[in-house]
C-alpha cells in the first residue's frame, strides 16, 4: 500500500468512527500497545524500548520490570556504535534489530536516541551518539533505515534538547534559536531527511518555557513544516503536560494509556469549541496510518539467526573500540605471561541501565573469551575491586599489585560501575571510582607493560593517561563485548573506533559545566555553539583526547586535498579528493574527517566544524582516492531574522585529517552568496553574560520558575518539603517500586534510578500514569491542600466526578 492509498484509507477509517472511538485512538491501550480497531480488523499493535536491541516486556501485566523481558541480542549502545563512524554498520545493526522485532511481534522500536552530548556527565549519554550533530544524525539515520527495511517502525527520540537527566521532566531549557537549530535540532533534521522515520518521540522537558509535548513550534513548525516529516509524533512515557495543547501542537499519540483520564477533557473541549475536531482527526489519522504501515510485517512475523546476530554484535564492538594510546605493546603476543586484573573481566558492564536494558540471548565476558581460546589456565587473575560500588579496598589493591609483578604484561579493566551512570540521574563528576584510579597507578608502577581497558558510557578523567603502555576505550560493548575485546587485544581484529566525543582533562574545563545541571527548574545554554570540540578548537585549550582521535595497528598516509572548484555559488557543492595509503604491514581502517573553517569574522561560530567523514578500510600497502561532497549545508548558518538556513558567503578553509586536532591537509574555497548577515555577535567571552545572552535570545533572560505555589507540574521532590507531600512520596515510592518489579543484579542502580523517578515526577503523572485511580479534580484538590488551602481542597474533593 503506497503512502497516498494508506493516507486515504486511514482517513476513511477515522471518518467512520464515533467521537469517543477517535478520542480513544490518540492514547495507548496500555503500557505498550496501541488501541485496536475492530471494525478495520486492526489488532493492538506493540511498541517496545530498543535503542540497541529489543526490550519486550515479559507477560501482559502493567509493570515495567527492567529485568523481565524477552531475550534479544544486546548490541553495543549508541555511544559505542558512534565510535565506529560507520553509518552502513549502523544500518546493518538496524536490520538485525528490525528482524528481531518482527520475530517478537513488535511493530515499533522506540529508538534510536540522538540527543546531543552537551555535557559528558549526562547520565544517559551511553544511549546517545555524539557531541556533533552530523555524526549523530547520520548514525541514527542508518539505524532507522535498517529497522524500517524490515517493515518495523523506528522512533527518533527524545525531541528535543533533552540533554540531562536532572529534572528532565520539568526543567526549562533556555537556548537561543541559532544554537538550537545548528546543534541540538540538526541531528534530528539530518535523520528525518535521510531516513524518513515513521515516528518521533517528544521529550519531557520544556524549551524556552513551553513543554515539548505542547510546542506547536517544535512538533509542527520545525518537524513537519520545515523538515517535511510525515509520520506520527508520540509522547515519551508520561510526558504529556496538557492534552489539548498537545493535540493543537501536533502531538498525535499519548503514551502510555492514561486510562481514559483525558478522554472527557477532549470531548468537552470539542463540544465547547475549545478544540477543533479536525485536530483530533489529524492525530487519529496518523495513528491509523502507522497501524496500516506496520500491519504487513506483523502478519508475516519472521525469525532470526541468534548466532549471526551475536557475531554481528562482536564485529560492531571491535569496530567501535578506540585505541587511545599504544607504545607498541598492542596487539599482545598470546605466548607471553599476562595477568588480567579487574572485576569487569568476569562481570563486565556491557550496556547502560534504565529503559534500554536488554536481556541478552547470551553473554561473553573477557574471561569467557580467554577460556574459549584455551589460554585462561595460563593467565593469573585478580579482581582489584568489588562490584557494584568499588569502594576503596587495600587488600584487593595489594593482591592486584602482586599479580602484576609476577606477569610479563597486564590487562587492567577499569571504568564506571553500574551505579555511576544510568537513565534517571546524572553523574556527580567525571572521575573514576577512587579504587580504580589507585589501581591504575599501582599496577602501572608494578608493571610498565600495563594495558588499561576502559568500560564506561561517557568520557572520564584520566590523570594517569600518559603512564600505561596502552589504553583501549571499549565503552559498553554489548553481549559479545568480551570476545570482541579479546579479538582486539590479540590482534585478530583492528581497533576500528574513533572518538565521537571529546575527553577533557578536567570537568571544570568545559564551558557547559558553568550551567550544568542548572538552577532549579531551568538550565541556560549560555555557551551557545561552543560545545565539545567546538569549544576547544576555538579556544586552543588542551584536552586529554580530542574528538575524532583513535590509533590503529597499522599506519596511514593522507595526501594533499584537492577541490573540484576554487569558487562556488550558493546552492552548489564541491568535491574534496585526497589520496589515502595504508603504509603499514597489516590491514586496517581509518576515518578521513573533513572540517570547514570560515575565514571571515563577521559571524560568531566555532573555529572549525565537522562537515563530512568517510570510514575507509585498506589492505596493507594499498591506496585509494577518498572523495567526499560538501554541499550548501557545509557553508550555512541559521539566520534568526528569516528563521531558515542561509549560505554564508566568503572565504573558507577546508581541513582534512584524522581528528579535530590532527589536520594533514588544507585547501581554500570561495563561496559566493547574496545573503546579508544579521548583526555579527562574537561574545567577549564564550560564556555569554546577561546582556549578551539576552541579545542571543532576542528577549530578556527569563527568571527560573518559582517552586511555590505548587501546581500540577510541581514534582514529588518539591512537595516533599511539606508533611502531606512526604506522605504522598511514600505512597508513590511504594507503588513505583512494585510496578518496576524485581531488578535482580541491577538492584543498586535500580534503587537510585527509582528514587530519581519518584522525586522528579510531576504531580500530573499521578493522573496520567495512575491507571485511573486519581482524577484531575482529585489532583487539583491535592494541590490546593499542598499549598495549605484546605477549604478549597475540601470543596474540590466534594465536587469530584
Amino acid at each position: 500500500m503506497d503512502a497516498a492509498t494508506r493516507r486515504a484509507r486511514a482517513a476513511e477509517i477515522v471518518g467512520s468512527l464515533p467521537l469517543e472511538d477517535k478520542i480513544a485512538l490518540v492514547s495507548g491501550r496500555d503500557m505498550w500497545h496501541l488501541q485496536p480497531i475492530g471494525s478495520a480488523e486492526i489488532p493492538p499493535l506493540m511498541l517496545t524500548d530498543g535503542p540497541h536491541g529489543i526490550r519486550k516486556a515479559s507477560g501482559e501485566g502493567p509493570g515495567v520490570d527492567l529485568a523481565a523481558s524477552e531475550p534479544a541480542t544486546c548490541f553495543p549502545p549508541a555511544a559505542t556504535l558512534a565510535s565506529s563512524w560507520d553509518p552502513a554498520l549502523a544500518e546493518e545493526v538496524g536490520g538485525a534489530i528490525g528482524a528481531e522485532a518482527r520475530a517478537l511481534g513488535v511493530s515499533v522500536v522506540l529508538g534510536p536516541g540522538l540527543n546531543l552530548k552537551r555535557h559528558p556527565a549526562c547520565g544517559r549519554n551511553f544511549e546517545y551518539f555524539s557531541e556533533d550533530p552530523l555524526i549523530a544524525g547520520k548514525m541514527a539515520a542508518g539505524l532507522v533505515r535498517g529497522i524500517q527495511s524490515l517493515g518495523v517502525g523506528a522512533c527518533l527520540k527524545h525531541f528535543a534538547l533533552n540533554n540531562q537527566e536532572h529534572e528532565r521532566m520539568t526543567t526549562d531549557v533556555v537556548v537561543d534559536e541559532r544554537t538550537a537549530h545548528e546543534l541540538y535540532l540538526r541531528g534530528f533534521e539530518i535523520a528525518v531527511r535521510k531516513s524518513e522515520p515513521w515516528t518521533v518521540m517528544c521529550a519531557y522537558n520544556r524549551v524556552n518555557g513551553v513543554y515539548c509535548s505542547d510546542s506547536r513550534w517544535l512538533l509542527t513548525g520545525v518537524l513537519r513544516e520545515l523538515w517535511g516529516f510525515k509520520g506520527l509524533v508520540m509522547s515519551d512515557w508520561g510526558a504529556v503536560n496538557d492534552r489539548l495543547a498537545g493535540l493543537r501542537a501536533g502531538l498525535d499519540l499519548e503514551m502510555p494509556s492514561s486510562s481514559g483520564s483525558n478522554d472527557p477533557v477532549i470531548a468537552r473541549a470539542i463540544e465547547r469549541g475549545e478544540l477543533a475536531e479536525g485536530d483530533l482527526d489529524s492525530a487519529a489519522r496518523r495513528v491509523v496510518e502507522l497501524q496500516l504501515r506496520v500491519m504487513p510485517a506483523r502478519a508475516e512475523s519472521g525469525s532470526y539467526d541468534a548466532d549471526e546476530h551475536h557475531a554481528l554484535a562482536r564485529k560492531v564492538a571491535a569496530e567501535s573500540t578506540v585505541l587511545l594510546t599504544n607504545d607498541g605493546t598492542l596487539p599482545l603476543d598470546p605466548s607471553i605471561d599476562v595477568a588480567v586484573i579487574g572485576a569487569f573481566a568476569r562481570t563486565p558492564r556491557y550496556q547502560g541501565a534504565g529503559s534500554s536494558q536488554i536481556v541478552p540471548t547470551r553473554f561473553e565476558s573477557l574471561w569467557d573469551a580467554l577460556e574459549s581460546r584455551g589460554i585462561a589456565d595460563g593467565i593469573s587473575y585478580a579482581s582489584g575491586y568489588s562490584l557494584p560500588d568499588s569502594p576503596v579496598d587495600e587488600a584487593a589493591l595489594a593482591e592486584a599489585v602482586a599479580a602484576a609483578r609476577q606477569a610479563a604484561g597486564v590487562v587492567l579493566m577499569v571504568g564506571l560501575p553500574e551505579p555511576y551512570e544510568s537513565e534517571g540521574f546524572d553523574r556527580a563528576d567525571l572521575r573514576l571510582p577512587e579504587q580504580h584510579d589507585r589501581l591504575v597507578e599501582a599496577v602501572r608502577a608494578a608493571n610498565p607493560r600495563t594495558v588499561v581497558v576502559l568500560s564506561n558510557g561517557a568520557p572520564v578523567e584520566m590523570p594517569w593517561a600518559d603512564r600505561p603502555a596502552a589504553i583501549l576505550e571499549s565503552y559498553l560493548g554489548g553481549q559479545a563485548s568480551g570476545a570482541a575485546l579479546a579479538d582486539v587485544l590479540f590482534g585478530d581484529a583492528e581497533p576500528g573506533g574513533r572518538l565521537a566525543e571529546t575527553f577533557p582533562i578536567a570537568q571544570s574545563d568545559l564551558l557547559s559545566d558553568r550551567n550544568f545541571p542548572g538552577a532549579p527548574r531551568q538550565v541556560q545554554y549560555r555557551e551557545s555553539l561552543y560545545v565539545g570540540y567546538r569549544q576547544f578548537v576555538t579556544t586552543g585549550e588542551p584536552v586529554r583526547f580530542c574528538f575524532g582521535h583513535g590509533l590503529s595497528y597499522t599506519t596511514f598516509e593522507l595526501g594533499e586535498a584537492v577541490l573540484s572548484a576554487s569558487a562556488i555559488d550558493a546552492g552548489e557543492q564541491v568535491t574534496v579528493s585526497m589520496p589515502l595509503r595504508n603504509s603499514g604491514d597489516r590491514p586496517g581502517s581509518t576515518v578521513v574527517q573533513v572540517y570547514v573553517r570560515p575565514l571571515g569574522e563577521n559571524l560568531h561560530r566555532p573555529e572549525r566544524e565537522l562537515r563530512a567523514f568517510e570510514k575507509v578500510r585498506l589492505e596493507a600497502g594499498s591506496e585509494t582516492v577518498v572523495e567526499v561532497e560538501l554541499g550548501p549545508e557545509a557553508f550555512s548558518a541559521w539566520d534568526v531574522p528569516s528563521h531558515c538556513w542561509q549560505v554564508v558567503g566568503g572565504g573558507y578553509e577546508v581541513l582534512v585529517g584524522f581528528s579535530s586536532a590532527d589536520i594533514r591537509s588544507t585547501a581554500r574555497l570561495m563561496v559566493r552568496s547574496n545573503f546579508g548577515l544579521c548583526e555579527g555577535m562574537r561574545p567577549p567571552a564564550l560564556i555569554a553574560d546577561d546582556e549578551m545572552f539576552a541579545r542571543l535570545l532576542g528577549r530578556p533572560v527569563p527568571e527560573p520558575e518559582p517552586v511555590r505555589p505548587f501546581t500540577r507540574n510541581s514534582t514529588l521532590g518539591e512537595v516533599g518539603e511539606t508533611a502531606l507531600g512526604r506522605r504522598l512520596q511514600g505512597v508513590i515510592r511504594g507503588a513505583i517500586t512494585k510496578q518496576f518489579g524485581g531488578a535482580g543484579e541491577t538492584s543498586a542502580v535500580m534503587e537510585r534510578m527509582l528514587e530519581s523517578v519518584v522525586t522528579q515526577m510531576p504531580l500530573r503523572s499521578l493522573v496520567s500514569m495512575g491507571g485511573g485511580r486519581i482524577s484531575w479534580k482529585t489532583l487539583d484538590a491535592i494541590v490546593e491542600a499542598l499549598n495549605g488551602r484546605w477549604l478549597r481542597a475540601l470543596r474540590g474533593a466534594l465536587r469530584r466526578g
